[in-house]
């Protein structure tokens, strides 16, 4: 009589689970002292997909009901949720968050470490970037069928986003850091580690079709005086001449200094013992996933006028002498809410998008300061150090910064080895 073989027993029960969930592929086999689950996935006799998992059971007798109840839940999971192998074996073993309320604590948890740790950014920062896309994870995870893996998870939430556009690749970033901290804080599995490369999701613009959501610079000098001219300072109703004044010197100063809406609430004028002379200073701290800036000078790059006279305001004169009235608070939201109810203004952003394809926003006056800067030979380390922001991301911004930085430092270098 032939001996009883559990290891042969064990492999036709879950045969014959496999094919009752319908995954004919399924197989059940030993791999060296464990025990391996494969999946091949075929059309006719050509294999289109395979996968295999390992399970954390010996093969041998003492785990022969430990190996199958194993093998039969992820059948189950496969079979009637959807699941691919790799998720249904991470369901199985109890390591994924099943419930909205886990990844409402990954969440939580995400939201602190922004916070306290590393470049530790505002609560409001993290509220306008991180907090939606984060929430649409939670969201979409605590329904019924979820998704199995990190790339449909994505995908989920940035599809009705525009490809290639800026909030899309915002949020695209913002739920990879999620998923991130999900697995190397949080002990989430492996599975659930995002894609190291984003640009399948980021997608990509249809041909033709003009991307305008990130703010672009002005076109010249005048197209900044023109418009600043145009502010109702002088008009008869004290409410609205008060308004566009102090407005009027706001926008003075982020062309003039290439500053940030917000930095003009940090804006002060020190004293420099060893040149004898004033400058302007500003405090302000930016806080983003790629560190911190720091309070720095800041150089002024003065307009031009139509008969090539440097404009001037007489700013720092006016600010140390407390005659430069300014909005009580200055951010971008509050900038863009007062240029959107100028007509004039409403006009010229018609202009600049029809004939240049050009989104021009309250941060134009910063980025037309960059590019004076480029056009005035002023190298991208001084023109970062003078903007608050790192040289990469001067050049990331500012991609014709870099040529004409190299185009420069090897112009002067060879005017150097004539000379």
């Amino acid at each position: 009589m032939k001996a009883f073989n559990w290891s042969t027993n064990l492999q036709q029960r879950a045969r014959k689970i496999a094919r009752e969930c319908g995954l004919v592929g399924l197989t059940l086999i030993k791999n060296g002292k464990k025990a391996q689950v494969k999946y091949r996935k075929a059309e006719g006799s050509k294999v289109i997909s395979q996968e295999t998992v390992m399970l954390k059971f010996e093969w041998i007798k003492s785990n022969e009901d430990d190996i199958y109840t194993r093998f039969r839940n992820i059948c189950k999971l496969m079979g009637e949720s959807g699941h691919n192998l790799k998720a249904a074996a991470v369901i199985a073993e109890g390591k994924a968050p099943k419930k909205g309320k886990d990844w409402a604590h990954i969440l939580d948890s995400f939201k602190d470490q922004k916070i306290n740790f590393g470049t530790a950014i505002t609560e409001a920062t993290f509220n306008k970037q991180y907090l939606p896309p984060c929430e649409m994870v939670v969201d979409v995870m605590s329904k019924k069928n979820p998704p199995t893996n990190p790339a449909d998870l994505i995908d989920i939430c940035v599809k009705d986003w525009k490809p290639e556009s800026v909030s899309r690749k915002h949020r695209v970033r913002a739920i990879k850091q999620f998923l991130d901290h999900a697995v190397i804080r949080e002990g989430i599995a492996d599975v659930w580690t995002p894609p190291t490369d984003l640009s399948s999701h980021i997608g990509k613009a249809k041909k033709g079709e003009i991307q305008i959501q990130k703010a672009g610079a002005f076109e010249s000098d005048m197209q900044i005086l023109d418009f600043l001219k145009t502010l109702p300072t002088d008009s008869e109703a004290k409410k609205d001449s008060d308004a566009a004044t102090r407005w009027f010197n706001c926008f003075c100063l982020m062309a003039e200094l290439g500053l940030r809406p917000i930095e003009i609430n940090f804006l002060q004028v020190l004293f420099d013992p060893i040149n004898k002379e004033h400058y302007w200073h500003c405090t302000f701290i930016k806080k983003s996933g790629n560190g911190a800036t720091q309070p720095r000078r800041i150089e002024p790059l003065p307009l031009i006028d139509r008969d090539g006279n440097e404009v001037k305001w007489n700013l720092m004169e006016r600010f140390k002498s407390n005659l430069l009235p300014l909005p009580e608070r200055v951010t971008g939201e509050a900038a863009g809410t007062y240029l959107k109810r100028r007509e004039s203004w409403i006009q010229l952003k018609a202009d600049m998008k029809r004939l240049q394809g050009t989104n021009i926003t309250c941060y134009s006056f910063r980025h037309y300061y960059a590019l004076r800067c480029h056009l005035k030979l002023i190298d991208s380390g001084s023109a970062s150090l003078s903007m608050g922001h790192s040289i990469e991301a001067h050049h990331r911004n500012y991609p014709y910064s870099k040529e004409s930085t190299t185009t420069n430092a090897f112009k002067l270098a060879r005017e150097r080895s004539v000379a």
